[in-house]
């Protein structure tokens, strides 16, 4: 590599496992606020599904590539 540098996989697995953690807490506070909403909006349901979808495929990555948190 002439100009560039070699990504540590280490580095891209911590990276991953942060990525993770961010959205199950992402996830769970919009999932708070909608349990307390008396009539959620669409807008907040389709946020809840997407940060949902996002969290369940980088969980998803993390097992095809045998990352686990209790290293």
């Amino acid at each position: 590599m002439a100009f560039g540098y070699k990504i540590k996989k280490q580095d891209v697995e911590n990276r991953l496992l942060e990525e993770i953690f961010r959205l199950k807490d992402n996830w769970m506070q919009i999932k708070m606020i909608i349990e307390k909403s008396v009539e959620p909006s669409e807008i907040a349901l389709y946020d809840l599904k997407v940060a949902e979808t996002k969290y369940f495929y980088l969980l998803r990555e993390a097992r095809h590539r045998k990352i686990s948190a209790r290293h």
